[in-house]
C-alpha cells in the first residue's frame, strides 16, 4: 500500500503492531487511514471517501482491533474469542463472502482470539440459531438481516458489548428504503449504547456532507474523511470503423460483438458490464456464438441467476480462472476480484459514478490505473463517453438524495421493535426522529403510524389480524404468535414484480424470472436465460419447470426494473459536449467519430446552444412528428411526452403516440395543426404541472401499481411461505383491495399519500421535470421544420415505430429509412 509515512514509533505498541503487518504486505498506512484511526480512537464516527480499492475496508477495521488489542493489555488477555464488538452491514449478499474472509485474514496475521462471521438470508437456519445464543466477535450482515435480529428480545443483552457499526457501500443504500432502515436500525443501536462510534465507507458519492449527517443521525457530528488519492481512471472507447449518421437503439451493439471478442483476447479476466439485464443475456449469447469454444471460459452473472449459479462465477473470477463474465450491476460493488484486469462497459453509462464505480473493478489495488472500455450501441452514446470521462477527471460526481420518512417503513420497523423487548411511546418517537430521514416526523404523521399498526388506522380497527401490537401499561409489545411469524417472514423494503422460479426437470434450479414475462410463453416454445435457450415443459405452483432447447433461439426476457435513466449531471455534461460540437470544437476521440453526425444535424436543423430550446416538425408518410429535446433523461421525458399529448390534445380532439430517449421525446399526430413558438412556451409550461401530469397519467392506476409494494412493506400484504409464494395475480388482488377500502373510505390515509408521492418522484421525476420547464421558460425557442428525419429526431421515430409493427418488420422500415436518408444526406453533399 504505497503511501504517506509510517506509523510513528511513539504510537502503542498496538499500532505498531498493526503496522508491522502492514509492512509485511508491502505496505504502508495511507493518509486517510491513519485519519480516521486517529478518529475512531477519539470515540468519533465517520464517513471514509476513497476511491475503490485504496484500502477502505483497513481504514475502518484495523481501529477496532487496535481498540481491543489496547483494553486487553491493561486486563488479563483473553484466549478466547470476546463477545460481539463489530457489526459490519452491507447492501449485497454478494459482499459478505469476501468482505468476512478480508476481516479474518488480518485478524489472523495479529493473532488475534477473535470470531467474524455473516449472516444472511442464505444463513442456514441452523447456524443462525447458534448465533442468537454465541454472537461472533464481529459479524458480517445486511440491513434486513439486522432488523430481523432487532425483533429478538436477546438481542439487546448479546448487542451489550457493541463497539462499532461499519456501513459498507453506503452511497448504494443512502438514496434507498434499505438505507432509511438502516438509519432506523443504528437508532436503536445508538439508544442502547450512546457511545456506538458508526462509520460508513463510499466510493462515488456526490453529495458528502449530507451522507454523513443521514449516516450518524439527526442530532450528531462526525468525521468526514476524504481520501482522494488521485487514482487515475482511463475511459477508452472502441470507435466503429463506420458510423451511422442515423443512430437507432441497439443497432450498432450488434456489430460491434467482433471488437468485444479482440478487446476480450487481450486479457486474462474480463468483466463485461451492460445495464440490463435483458441486455446481459444478449450479449453473453452473442459471445458464445461468435466464440463457440468459449462455451466453459465466459460466465453470466446477474441479481435473477440463482445463488448457486452466482456464486460458482464469483469464484471462478476470485481465482482467475474464467476468461470474462457478462453482468450488471450485480457486480458494481465492493467484491475484490484482484484477478480481473479488465472492464468493458456496453451502452452509455448513463451516470458518472456508475461508470467510475465499474471502472473500479479493475486496477483494484492502491496505485493501479483502472481503465474501462466503452463500447457503444448507438451512436450518440459515443458523446455520453465524452462528457462521462470529464466528469470523471473533475471527480464531479451524481449526489444521492436521501428519501424522508417513508411511513410503511416506519410501520414495519415499530412492529420490529415492539417484536424485540417493546417500546414506550414518548421515547421511540425521539429514536425515530434521531434517524435523519425522519428527523422532521410530524406529531401528526408519528401518531397516524402509531395508530395503523396497535389498531389497523380508521378503515381496519374491526379486523383483529391488523392489531399487530398492543399497548399495556405504556409499553408497546407483539403478543399473537402468528403476527410475529409473518412479520419476521416479511421484513425487509425489497421489492419486485413477484418471481417465479426456474428449474430443471431434473430439479436443479436457474434463479427466477418475472411471472409477467413467463405468462406470455407457452408451454413448448424457447426462452433464454442464464445464457441457456430452454423450452418451457409447464409452469406450476410458481414454477416455471423447463429442458433445454435443442433447437431454435428464444425470446430474451425484459425485467420490469430495467430501466436506467441518463442521469441529471452527466445530462448537463452531454449538452456541454453539443454546444462545443456547435461551436466546431471536436477534441476528444468520441467528437471527432461523430462529427457527421454533428454537422448533418447542423445542416438539417440545429445543434441548440445552451440558452436555447429545441422542437423538430417532420412529416413522414406515419403523419406529423414533432421532436422536443430537453436532454432530461428518459423518466423525465416520459411524463413529459404524456403532459405535451394531454395539453396538445385539449386543443383539438387528435390520436397521439408518444415515444421517448436520454435526450428528447416524439410525438406523432395525424393534425396538421401548426404550432408556433408561443404555442411551444403554453404547452411546456409549468403552471398546472402537477395537476395536468395527474389527470392524463391515470394517477389511481399508477397509485394502485405503487400501493402493492408499500401495502407490502407495511404488512398489509403477506406475499407467502418460502417455496410456496402467492402469484403475482393473489397479491395484486390483495393489494388492490386495500387500495380501494382506502381510496373510498379513508382517502387521507397517509400509506396512499405515501403512494402518490412515490409515483411522482420515482416514476416521473417530477422535480427534475419541474426545474426543467422552469429552465425552458428562460430559453429561446426554436422550433425547426425539417425535411427528412435528422439526427437526433431518427431514434426517437423508430422507438415511436417499433409499438406499431413487429420487432422483423420494424428493423426492416427503420433500415429502409435509413438508405432513405443516407441517400438524402449524399445527395445534400453533393
Amino acid at each position: 500500500m504505497p503511501a504517506s509515512n509510517a506509523i510513528s514509533v511513539a504510537k502503542p505498541s498496538s499500532y505498531r503492531r498493526v503496522a508491522a503487518v502492514f509492512a509485511a504486505r508491502g505496505w504502508k498506512p495511507f493518509k486517510f487511514q491513519k485519519e480516521t484511526w486517529k478518529a475512531y480512537k477519539g470515540g468519533e464516527s465517520g464517513l471514509v471517501h476513497a476511491p475503490t480499492g485504496t484500502g477502505k475496508t483497513y481504514a475502518v477495521w484495523a481501529p477496532t482491533l487496535i481498540e481491543w488489542l489496547e483494553e486487553s493489555k491493561r486486563t488479563k488477555p483473553l484466549k478466547k474469542a470476546p463477545g460481539l464488538r463489530v457489526l459490519w452491514i452491507t447492501p449485497l449478499r454478494a459482499l459478505v463472502q469476501d468482505t468476512t474472509r478480508a476481516l479474518v485474514d488480518l485478524v489472523a496475521e495479529l493473532e488475534m482470539p477473535w470470531t467474524v462471521q455473516s449472516r444472511t438470508g442464505d444463513t442456514s437456519a441452523s447456524i443462525k440459531a447458534k448465533q442468537r445464543k454465541s454472537f461472533p466477535t464481529a459479524l458480517v450482515t445486511t440491513p434486513e438481516s439486522l432488523s430481523l435480529l432487532l425483533s429478538y428480545p436477546e438481542t439487546r443483552e448479546h448487542f451489550a458489548g457493541l463497539k462499532a457499526v461499519i456501513v459498507d457501500e453506503w452511497h448504494e443504500l443512502l438514496s434507498t428504503k434499505r438505507g432509511v432502515q438502516t438509519e432506523l436500525g443504528l437508532a436503536r443501536l445508538r439508544h442502547w449504547n450512546p457511545k456506538l462510534k458508526t462509520w460508513g465507507l463510499s466510493a462515488t458519492l456526490g453529495n458528502l456532507e449530507e451522507a454523513l449527517d443521514c449516516l450518524v443521525g439527526a442530532g450528531n457530528t462526525g468525521h468526514l474523511v476524504n481520501g482522494d488519492l488521485k487514482k487515475k481512471f482511463v475511459v477508452e472507447t472502441v470507435i466503429p470503423k463506420a458510423m451511422d449518421r442515423f443512430p437507432w437503439s441497439g443497432h450498432l451493439g450488434s456489430k460491434m460483438v467482433g471488437e468485444v471478442v479482440k478487446a476480450i483476447e487481450q486479457a486474462n479476466t474480463t468483466l463485461v458490464f451492460t445495464n440490463v439485464r435483458s441486455q446481459t443475456e444478449f450479449w453473453f449469447r452473442a459471445l458464445k456464438e461468435a466464440r463457440p469454444e468459449w462455451e466453459e471460459q465466459i460466465g453470466i452473472h446477474h441479481g435473477s441467476l440463482d445463488r448457486e449459479v452466482r456464486g460458482e462465477v464469483e469464484d471462478r473470477l476470485r481465482t482467475g480462472t474464467i476468461k470474462a463474465v457478462v453482468c450488471t450491476s450485480s457486480l458494481d460493488l465492493g467484491v475484490d476480484f484482484t484477478p480481473v484486469e479488465q472492464v468493458i462497459q456496453i451502452g452509455g453509462p448513463k451516470g458518472v459514478a456508475r461508470l467510475l464505480q465499474r471502472a473500479g473493478r479493475c486496477g483494484h489495488q492502491p496505485g493501479a490505473v483502472s481503465k474501462v472500455i466503452c463500447v457503444p450501441t448507438q451512436a450518440m452514446e459515443m458523446v455520453e463517453y465524452a462528457a462521462a470521462r470529464e466528469a470523471i477527471n473533475a471527480r464531479s460526481l451524481e449526489a444521492r438524495e436521501p428519501i424522508r420518512a417513508p411511513l410503511d417503513l416506519l410501520s414495519q420497523h415499530l412492529v420490529t421493535i415492539a417484536l424485540g423487548g417493546g417500546f414506550e411511546r414518548d421515547a421511540m418517537l425521539a429514536e425515530v426522529r434521531a434517524a435523519w430521514s425522519f428527523r422532521d416526523l410530524t406529531e401528526d404523521e408519528w401518531q397516524w403510524t402509531l395508530d395503523f399498526v396497535v389498531r389497523g388506522g380508521q378503515t381496519l380497527r374491526a379486523y383483529d389480524q391488523f392489531r399487530r401490537v398492543v399497548e399495556n401499561d405504556g409499553l408497546f409489545t407483539v403478543e399473537a404468535q402468528p403476527i410475529a411469524k409473518f412479520h419476521r417472514m416479511s421484513i425487509g423494503t425489497i421489492t419486485s414484480d413477484q418471481s417465479v422460479f426456474v428449474r430443471y426437470l431434473s430439479g436443479r434450479s436457474l434463479g427466477t424470472i418475472e411471472e409477467s414475462f413467463i405468462s406470455k410463453v407457452k408451454p413448448g416454445s424457447n426462452f433464454v436465460f442464464g445464457g441457456e435457450t430452454l423450452k418451457l415443459v409447464r409452469v406450476r405452483e410458481m414454477t416455471a419447470f423447463v429442458q433445454k432447447a435443442k433447437r431454435g433461439r428464444g425470446a430474451i426476457p425484459v425485467w420490469g426494473g430495467g430501466r436506467s435513466p441518463l442521469s441529471s449531471k452527466l445530462a448537463n455534461r452531454v449538452r456541454a459536449k453539443f454546444e462545443e460540437a456547435r461551436d466546431g470544437t471536436f477534441k476528444a476521440r468520441e467528437m471527432k467519430a461523430v462529427r457527421g453526425i454533428m454537422r448533418l444535424q447542423e445542416d438539417w436543423s440545429v445543434i441548440p446552444a445552451s440558452d436555447e430550446f429545441l422542437v423538430e416538425k417532420t412529416i413522414t408518410k406515419e403523419g406529423v412528428n414533432w421532436f422536443v429535446f430537453p436532454f432530461a433523461g428518459r423518466l423525465a421525458h416520459e411524463g413529459l411526452a404524456s403532459l405535451i399529448g394531454y395539453r396538445f390534445s385539449r386543443q383539438e380532439p387528435m390520436t397521439i403516440s408518444v415515444s421517448f430517449n436520454d435526450y428528447g421525446l416524439h410525438l406523432g399526430t395525424t393534425s396538421e395543426r401548426e404550432l408556433d413558438v408561443n404555442d411551444w412556451r403554453d404547452l411546456l409550461s409549468p403552471e398546472r404541472l402537477l395537476e395536468d401530469l395527474l389527470e392524463c397519467l391515470n394517477e389511481t392506476e399508477l397509485v394502485r401499481r405503487q400501493f402493492r409494494e408499500v401495502a407490502r412493506v407495511a404488512g398489509l400484504v403477506f406475499q407467502g411461505y418460502p417455496g410456496a409464494q402467492k402469484s403475482a395475480r393473489q397479491v395484486q388482488a390483495s393489494s388492490s383491495l386495500f387500495f380501494e377500502v382506502f381510496n373510498r373510505y379513508d382517502p387521507e390515509n397517509l400509506l396512499l399519500t405515501q403512494s402518490r408521492k412515490e409515483v411522482l418522484d420515482r416514476q416521473l421525476e417530477i422535480q427534475r421535470l419541474r426545474s426543467k420547464l422552469e429552465e425552458i421558460q428562460t430559453q429561446n425557442l426554436v422550433v425547426c421544420e425539417t425535411e427528412h428525419l435528422t439526427p437526433f429526431g431518427f431514434p426517437l421515430w423508430s422507438e415511436g415505430l417499433r409499438a406499431q409493427v413487429t420487432s422483423e418488420k420494424w428493423a426492416d422500415r427503420v433500415k429502409r429509412m435509413v438508405a432513405k436518408l443516407e441517400t438524402a444526406a449524399k445527395g445534400r453533399q453533393a
